[in-house]
């Protein structure tokens, strides 16, 4: 992992930094399955939402359908998803992760979860739990990103 060239000089320079340690271990795990980030996504999205139409997978991702049809083209010639026609309707596919998709992305919030152990290592317990503490008195009134 790569240091900052400074030391972060306030405290929320130093959360950067943790954020920093923590959404390039993400990339990593993502980039060594061969997959973007969109990519990812989406497979995790179908994961939670099988089934759903691209409509929906463009909303998810604050993105357009035609992105959406792009990732999916991409994952589909990977066998990774798969459209389906719902009841015989052309006009309404729905979009499966299929069991390869599925098995490519299990294990990402256990490796996540490896990261954050990682970097929260040097912290005893106590020092945990006041770390856990204040950083829920600085969130408790800041909008969540999903709430964005």
């Amino acid at each position: 992992m790569d240091v900052p060239a400074h030391t972060p000089a306030s405290p929320l320079e130093q959360l950067k930094v943790v954020n920093w340690a923590q959404m390039q271990a993400g990339q990593e795990w993502i980039r060594s399955r061969g997959l973007s980030m969109q990519q990812a996504f989406v497979l995790n999205y179908l994961a939670d939402h099988p089934g759903v139409i691209q409509r929906d997978i463009a909303q998810a991702t604050r993105t357009t359908a035609a992105n959406v049809s792009g990732v999916l083209r991409g994952l589909e010639a990977r066998h990774l998803v798969e459209r389906r026609f719902e009841d015989g309707d052309e006009r309404s596919k729905r979009v499966f992760a299929t069991d390869a998709g599925t098995e490519l992305i299990s294990g990402h919030e256990e490796a996540m979860i490896a990261v954050d152990e990682s970097i929260l290592a040097p912290l005893t317990p106590a020092e945990r739990t006041t770390l856990q503490a204040l950083l829920d008195k600085i969130t408790a009134e800041l909008p969540s990103p999903g709430e964005l």
